[in-house]
């Protein structure tokens, strides 16, 4: 193994920069070219099949079976002619990838083979429901299940194939996807944001969610990938002792990008651009092979399908470049881990909701939803835990410029000030006619552009950055339609609270504004505890979290059990975006992977520290013994003892590791083997959460003790400072 690791990292020194092919154009005259997108489908439909479409794309509305062969014919000419020979429904199933089953555009009859492509065809497919995740929706014997078209998300053509963006049901209707429950949670927030801006302005009739994700990965050359075990089978280095150089001079952060690098993204933005993926920013991150790539804002849905492109487009376009991509939440231990920071704001048909305006009228709406948020996330701030709980997120959470797990939110100084001004003003609960019109002029006062008077933090789960808010928690490697599902949810469970509340008091004879600012108040003082703007790791933070009610919970198993709690069902039925049924399939979903990632990386592991780690330690033992025996031979017992007492230090040092190390691996098999016959997935969940999690840990600690002991030479994986580097 020690021959591998050094031959490993002798092609590293030899990796030239792969060149790439620009294109010849502008990007904005390829920007999209694979994209099935309005002007193309104005070219190849119907004007009748073309305004269904759009229909569709708008309002939602149902597509006319009768049409659909019309709209098909018009997909397939167009993928002919681009060179597609296959097309397929692209899905997000319950799992961290998407999934696709390619038919080719042939049809066997008495003529020959001839190209077809029919309406139900595009609409409609039947994947095998059972094979992917269902906590219990789909038994094996129960394998029919339905893709259907997403009108909303363009088609596109990828490695000579129509792809068509689907939702994913069982026979029984039931969500098995990320997307079915994320166009539901989109609608609900359209509808009640559009609702209240009718307080404000008359003209506002769409709200769309808008999503900009920043996808933090690493990369490490693919030979020295191959040389480790753990990365390929985890996607995290489960052993491996520091190196004596990592991010502690703060010099990779927005450094120069090594040319291999470079290329690399060249060409990610390059096939980003040809599917429509509005590609912006590039950068190093803090950690050593860290960096970031982060697109312009999009409908939320449509950025959903974007991102999950853009993974997969990293994974291929990085092994032309000799690389792999780690998404990873924490593949190295002691440095930053990877998130996907999750910039989300409601825009409707006349601007962002979250921005400040130049009337009274305008900054009153603006506060609302501002205030209104900060309600929905202090209600719900458990399920926004669960949305983003995962293993490898568990490791991630908490340190290394990543947010803890005490959901909270920061508004910045002045917003902080004017809440607090509010709260103190409408102190007595009436709204007297001077205080509203201070209240006014305060308001009116609001710089337009906030983010100049707003810093950021970045220990902060939730914060507003100026006209949005981040979500920071959400993890590298996860579908950000999770997330995305419970915020647009809670979101829209609370306008529609806000809404009720106002127009109750409306009808007591209240004025409108009147009644908006009494609520809005309300709102303040109830949902204050949630609102914190300093240090979210401190040790007083933790402490102060707790007296003001807020939940820490680092442990992924027990943030999923918000899934299932009243409140969660109550406003997930609510709106029909998940049944109790699918809340507790998903539970399911959710605990069954967590148990497998650790059962797989406990068996890695162990084969890891008993098959490699320990016979090397065995072997650079026996060369210090052999040593030592050398010695013994020249020298008498005093001169001896004094001359080989370093290497009989060591000796001992090594013997106390290695009977640790294999202590603790049978420790843990027979740990696995007791807790896989536990049959409550969450108890056993819970126990490879602290049982197996606390044996990986201990096993980990010796090994890396015995990496900084054994002769360099001989020790087989490639270490930190060799995986850190790009060459």
């Amino acid at each position: 193994m020690a021959i591998i690791r050094f031959k490993a990292i002798e092609k590293t020194m030899d990796r030239k920069p792969v060149d790439v092919a620009f294109p010849a154009d502008k990007t904005s005259e390829y920007f999209g070219v694979s994209v099935f997108d309005k002007k193309k489908m104005e070219k190849y439909l119907s004007k009748q099949a073309f305004r269904s479409v759009i229909k569709s794309m708008e309002d939602g509305s149902r597509i006319d079976r009768k049409i659909a062969d019309e709209i098909a014919a018009g997909f397939k000419a167009w993928a002919l002619d681009n060179g597609a020979t296959h097309y397929t429904h692209w899905f997000h199933p319950l799992t961290e990838t998407t999934a696709e089953k390619h038919d080719a555009f042939i049809d066997y009859t008495s003529l020959g083979v001839l190209e077809n492509f029919e309406g139900k065809q595009l609409v409609q497919q039947e994947p095998d429901a059972s094979s992917f995740p269902s906590g219990g929706i789909r038994a094996t014997f129960e394998a029919r299940g339905y893709t259907a078209w997403d009108p909303t998300s363009p088609a596109f053509i990828l490695n000579n194939t129509l792809i068509i963006p689907t939702i994913f049901i069982s026979y029984t209707g039931e969500s098995l996807d990320y997307k079915t429950p994320l166009i539901k949670a989109l609608a609900a927030v359209d509808k009640a944001a559009v609702d209240v801006c009718q307080y404000f302005d008359h003209s506002v009739n769409k709200v769309n969610a808008c999503l900009g994700w920043e996808q933090e990965y690493f990369l490490v050359d693919e030979a020295l990938y191959w040389a480790r075990p753990d990365l390929i089978l985890t996607g995290r280095t489960l052993l491996g002792h520091a190196s004596a150089k990592d991010q502690q001079l703060e010099d990779q952060y927005f450094a120069t990008t090594p040319e291999r690098v470079a290329n690399f993204m060249r060409e990610v933005e390059i096939e980003s651009y040809k599917l429509g993926i509005p590609a912006k920013t590039r950068h190093n991150e803090v950690a050593p092979n860290q960096y970031e790539l982060a697109p312009i804002y999009e409908e939320a849905n449509l950025a959903v399908d974007h991102n999950m492109l853009v993974m997969d487009i990293m994974r291929k376009v990085a092994r032309k470049h000799n690389f792999y991509v780690l998404l990873h939440e924490k593949p190295f231990a002691g440095i930053n881990g990877s998130g996907k920071h999750s910039n989300w704001s409601l825009n409707s048909n006349i601007g962002s909701l979250y921005s400040s305006g130049h009337t009274p009228r305008a900054n009153l709406q603006f506060l609302t939803f501002i205030i209104v948020t900060v309600k929905a996330v202090h209600e719900h701030a458990d399920l926004l835990r669960a949305s983003i709980a995962s293993s490898g997120n568990e490791h991630r959470l908490g340190a290394n410029e990543a947010p803890p797990s005490i959901i909270s939110v920061f508004l910045g100084t002045q917003l902080t000030k004017m809440l607090d001004e509010i709260e103190a003003k409408l102190s007595n609960g009436k709204v007297n006619p001077s205080v509203k019109k201070e209240l006014k002029l305060d308001i009116g006062n609001i710089p337009q552009i906030l983010l100049d008077n707003t810093d950021r933090n970045r220990t902060s789960p939730f914060a507003f950055t100026g006209n949005r808010f981040e979500f920071r928690a959400v993890g590298s490697a996860a579908n950000c339609a999770s997330a995305m599902i419970a915020l647009n949810t809670i979101v829209a469970d609370q306008l529609n609270k806000f809404k009720l509340q106002v127009d109750a008091l409306i009808d007591e004879g209240i004025k409108k504004d009147d009644a908006i600012l009494e609520i809005l108040r309300k709102y303040i003082v109830e949902s204050k505890a949630i609102r914190f703007d300093g240090n979210n790791y401190s040790e007083e933070w933790k402490k102060e979290a707790k007296k003001r009610g807020l939940t820490n919970i680092a442990s992924c198993p027990e943030a999923l059990k918000a899934y299932l709690s009243s409140k969660s069902k109550k406003v997930f039925t609510k709106y029909n975006i998940l049944s109790e049924r699918e809340l507790e399939a998903r539970y399911e979903v959710s605990l069954e992977n967590y148990i497998k990632k650790i059962q797989i990386e406990s068996r890695v592991l162990g084969d890891l520290a008993v098959n490699h780690v320990v016979p090397t330690a065995h072997k650079y033992q026996k060369m210090l013994a052999e040593s030592c025996q050398s010695i013994q031979s020249i020298y008498d017992e005093k001169n001896f003892q004094l001359i080989a007492a370093p290497a009989l230090d060591t000796l001992k040092l090594i013997s106390e590791q290695i009977a640790d190390i294999k202590k603790n691996a049978a420790l843990m098999t027979e740990a696995r083997k007791k807790i896989n016959q536990i049959d409550q997935t969450d108890k056993r969940a819970i126990e490879y959460s602290t049982t197996i999690r606390t044996l990986m840990d201990a096993i980990r600690k010796k090994a890396d003790i015995l990496e900084s002991l054994v002769d360099d030479e001989l020790w087989p994986l490639p270490k930190y400072r060799e995986l850190l580097f790009i060459r």
